[in-house]
């Protein structure tokens, strides 16, 4: 945690919340503009880990689901760690930066994820460190964006996952509407006055609204060790490679493509009422005396209620019947993803 960078937020009118940024003022106002105005945010939820030395990309290539060695300079990645049983401990984005690979991932689990993936050195010439405190990551979503980046001299990259660089740091286009940015520290301050003037500062609420949006979800301390990663839509969102060869719960995840068929994806759904917690189990008709599923994400909606990501068995999706919490909870209402469930 960048105690610095959320001390100067904090004093540029957000509400820090157990190290998030959950607002500027007003959470309701803000998600409503996010629908039509080009908003910027600090991505507070998120962490960094660091790989350098010259075996770096190949021990990182033994352990994660998709192709580390071949990543080049201009592109990102998203790829998992996984359980010998082929289970999510967590989910990445990853970028070069010089020698070195940075990897991202949910704040909560970067300490425990930073020692875990260490104990995997052994005599490899590589190392890992914590670069949460010297990389600031930024959000920004609008059709005004491309115009925006251009107040810190930035170009937004022509297509997804593809990277620009900038005097303080990296565009990294996440889709067709949203991009991040990866600041060094000490830059970030000049980098957000200045961004702040070409777009509406939001806090994390707006950020995972928007995420939840895209279909991409991110593994958490509640929701580790519960997914396959096609459970969680990695597969069809770039997140794995079947010829890379051989890493932790590489058998698993094979297998579920090769040998049969994939019983769980994520959908996205609405429901009245607050939010559920990370983990919260799914009830359907078909099902109604066990979990048919688990939340992975949930946000506030602009109009209302929240929107989430949830991940459970395709037959219980295709009842239409799915409840949260308990067999008589809160109903979903299914919502359309940007990419197909195959």
């Amino acid at each position: 945690m960048n105690q610095n960078w959320l001390d100067f937020l904090s004093a540029h009118a957000a509400r820090i919340e157990a190290g998030e940024a959950v607002h500027f003022g007003d959470a309701q106002t803000e998600l409503s503009l996010a629908q039509t105005e080009t908003i910027l945010a600090p991505l507070t939820h998120f962490s960094l880990i660091r790989a350098a030395g010259e075996e770096a990309p190949a021990f990182l290539h033994n352990l994660l689901s998709n192709d580390v060695q071949h990543l080049d300079q201009d592109h990102a990645e998203r790829a998992s760690f996984c359980s010998p049983k082929g289970r999510m401990l967590a989910d990445f984005m990853i970028w070069r930066e010089g020698h070195d690979t940075l990897l991202q991932l949910s704040a909560d689990i970067q300490p425990a994820m930073l020692k875990k993936l260490s104990m995997y050195i052994l005599r490899s010439k590589a190392r890992l460190t914590d670069a949460g405190s010297e990389i600031v990551l930024l959000g920004m979503a609008g059709s005004g964006m491309a115009e925006a980046l251009k107040a810190v001299g930035a170009e937004l990259p022509a297509a997804a996952m593809g990277i620009t660089r900038f005097s303080g740091g990296k565009v990294i286009r996440l889709d067709e509407t949203r991009c991040q940015l990866a600041v060094a520290a000490g830059a970030a301050d000049q980098a957000w006055r200045a961004l702040a003037n070409a777009a509406r500062p939001v806090g994390t609420p707006v950020w995972r609204w928007l995420e939840i949006i895209a279909g991409v979800p991110h593994i958490r301390q509640a929701t580790q060790d519960e997914f396959v990663p096609q459970m969680a839509n990695q597969d069809l969102l770039g997140g794995l490679s079947f010829t890379k060869g051989c890493y932790p719960g590489q058998e698993i995840v094979a297998r579920t493509k090769y040998l049969g068929k994939v019983k769980r994806r994520t959908y996205r759904a609405r429901i009245d009422g607050n939010g559920p917690v990370p983990g919260t189990d799914l009830y359907s008709a078909d099902l109604p005396d066990q979990s048919c599923g688990k939340v992975i994400e949930a946000a506030p909606a602009p109009s209302g209620g929240c929107e989430l990501l949830a991940s459970m068995l395709m037959s219980s999706a295709e009842s239409g019947d799915i409840h949260v919490g308990a067999a008589d909870g809160p109903r979903l209402a299914f919502l359309p993803l940007p990419y197909a469930l195959e």
